[in-house]
């Protein structure tokens, strides 16, 4: 159950939220476009930040690039 542990975890890296067009999600309510989050863990399609609701969501890769 390493998902009830990783705000507490070392950041992997940052990533810049490039933008906040989803096509199906919410996302606008979560990112903010331009912002820095803390990438907490990762997979081939998501990153795993802390946002802007304080906890650690999964988001496409599509929405942010390495800052």
């Amino acid at each position: 159950m390493i998902h009830l542990t990783w705000k507490d975890r070392e950041t992997i890296k940052t990533v810049k939220c490039v933008h906040t067009k989803a096509e199906k999600y919410m996302v606008n309510n979560a990112l903010t476009a331009g912002k820095t989050y803390e990438v907490k863990n990762e997979t081939e399609e998501f990153y795993f930040v802390v946002d802007n609701t304080g906890h650690v969501g999964g988001y496409y890769k599509e929405y942010f690039e390495e800052a």
